[in-house]
């Protein structure tokens, strides 16, 4: 099959999706343009900020996707590039698309507060603190596969190591100029996207050769520095300026596959058991980000919804983000299944699927004029950076969960310890840190199951708020049950696996993640089969 065609078919469907289906959902749940979001009721100019829906989306897109429907598909093409391709607009469209978009406007609903808080609303605070353990070891996995991922690709492509530092520094001061001089947006755009291309130009001239342990390092320490800053001076205007790189890189590589038009050279489908891994159910936690994610559902109600303008954005940034993720999943694919199988092998070894990614990207934009060595470059950038996004998002999310979780009603964050941004951000990032060295092929597996687990509760979450409101919740029903049932499977798998190889630490992590899981769908399940608590819709 023609690559081209592939693409074009995909974003065909799923364009119509985000105008039918993300339409009536927003008309059932009943979205209110004239209300006024938590950015403007609750703005406090560290965290409840309110941005135009471009800079939320460049935000939010950036911390969803990271390296998430890059590695998942090209990890899942074991099982064939149509089984992938067709989980990924399947998914992005009834799955993911539903838990981003819902858990984003539930939020707003609530305060701009997190799918935890949700739950303690609807279904207990037993159920919320639950969900906050379930919550922060998930995001624990998070931080330890992209600091993986991250590292990785800044050894096989240092020049965008140097480049991705550069662009840090390029926008605390795009950050500055914007929030704090006043610099109208269109010009600081302008200006910063310029800055940003020449810190890729700068990038292959100076490549930053350092050791894996050495970039984990790095990582580590510029996360949590990161996640404990306004987000006004380096999360929003990096990731809006990081959207830009997703659009080059997009843009590129469609018309690469244009000019090339590459033939699919791996098998449409290898069978239902590859290498003693089954299609059901691990095809559907391989693929993660690139169909449905609960680390979304984290973001859209941790930091996303305390943006937001308007109600009206919800849809354009929570389903529409979700969609063009869907459509960068399906050029991940691509990469892989255009490569012949030895080809594919010794990328994957040599910098894992971003590698892989960044390979077949270059290759396609040197059929425009761009030099292969510049064009991988330039995707491992893209890449790099949404990760570095995903990592400290990550980091200021297990933070805020770390936090609410010990705090108590009426005190501040000075009260205790334990409450102390920075300790509770120090927490995280050790504790990630430490299962970072492990590697991404061990800890993606895990990530994989727990992240697809975490969607299932969050679309659990957000199925009895709406029933508590007297809204239609019956476009919850069936991706929930499937992923509760894909996910709880795989976490068996996992655990047995891990047993027979004696890894204890990573059979620890499994086994928390069932128990809790459980537990919260029997506290869900009695208050989901009771009557509505109220009438009147908030």
């Amino acid at each position: 099959m023609n690559a081209l065609t592939l693409v074009f078919i995909s974003i065909v469907v799923l364009f119509i999706a985000y105008l039918t289906y993300g339409s009536w959902l927003a008309k059932q749940w009943g979205v209110d343009v004239s209300r006024k979001t938590p950015a403007h009721t609750k703005e406090d100019g560290v965290d409840y900020v309110p941005a135009s829906a471009p800079v939320v989306l460049g935000h939010h897109f950036a911390s969803i996707a990271g390296a998430g429907p890059i590695v998942g598909p090209i990890a899942a093409s074991i099982f064939g590039w149509l089984p992938v391709a067709l989980w990924i607009v399947v998914g992005s469209i009834f799955f993911g698309g539903v838990q981003d978009f819902g858990s984003l406007f539930a939020s707003i609903r609530h305060d701009g507060k997190s799918v935890g808080d949700i739950m303690e609303s609807n279904i207990g605070r037993v159920g919320k603190k639950l969900f906050a353990i379930f919550a922060w070891l998930t995001l624990l996995l998070v931080v330890a596969a992209f600091t993986n991922i991250v590292a990785n690709t800044f050894v096989s492509v240092p020049e965008a190591a140097s480049a991705s530092m550069m662009f840090i520094v390029v926008s605390v001061g795009f950050g500055y100029a914007v929030y704090r001089k006043g610099v109208p947006i269109s010009i600081g755009t302008v200006v910063g996207v310029t800055l940003l291309f020449f810190c890729i130009y700068l990038g292959n001239v100076f490549p930053l050769v350092l050791s894996r342990n050495t970039w984990i390092a790095i990582l580590l320490a510029y996360i949590t520095i990161a996640s404990v800053t306004p987000v006004w001076i380096l999360l929003q205007p990096r990731d809006y300026l990081n959207s830009f790189l997703l659009y080059a890189m997009i843009i590129g590589a469609v018309l690469g596959l244009i000019i090339t038009r590459p033939t699919l050279e791996l098998p449409a489908f290898a069978g239902f058991n590859v290498g003693g891994q089954w299609m059901f159910p691990m095809l559907f936690v391989m693929v993660a980000c690139g169909a449905i994610s609960g680390f979304h559902s984290l973001v859209g109600s941790g930091t996303s919804s305390k943006q937001l303008n308007t109600e009206a954005d919800a849809k354009v940034v929570g389903y529409g983000g979700m969609l063009i993720e869907g459509v960068l999943a399906i050029i991940a694919i691509i990469t892989a299944a255009y490569v012949t199988q030895g080809k594919l092998t010794e990328l994957l070894g040599n910098g894992g699927p971003v590698n892989v990614f960044s390979d077949g990207i270059g290759n396609f934009m040197v059929s425009f004029g761009i030099p292969f060595t510049v064009g991988k470059s330039f995707v491992a950038l893209a890449v790099s950076a949404f990760a570095l996004t995903s990592l400290d998002t990550a980091t200021r999310l297990g933070r805020f969960i770390f936090q609410e979780f010990f705090g108590k009603e009426g005190k501040t964050e000075k009260d205790s310890i334990l409450t102390n941004r920075y300790f509770a951000t120090a927490v995280t990032v050790v504790v990630g840190g430490s299962l970072a060295v492990k590697g991404w092929a061990v800890i993606w597996p895990i990530f994989g199951s727990a992240n697809q687990l975490l969607a299932a509760i969050a679309l659990l979450t957000i199925a009895v708020w709406l029933k508590n409101t007297g809204r239609n919740f019956k476009m919850i029903i069936l991706p929930m049950i499937f992923m509760f049932s894909a996910t709880i499977l795989a976490l068996g798998f996992l655990i047995k696996a891990n047993l027979a190889t004696e890894n204890y630490t990573l059979v620890v992590f499994p086994v928390l993640l069932l128990i809790l899981a459980f537990v919260l769908i029997y506290q869900a399940y009695q208050v989901i089969t009771k009557p509505p608590k109220m009438t009147v819709k908030s």
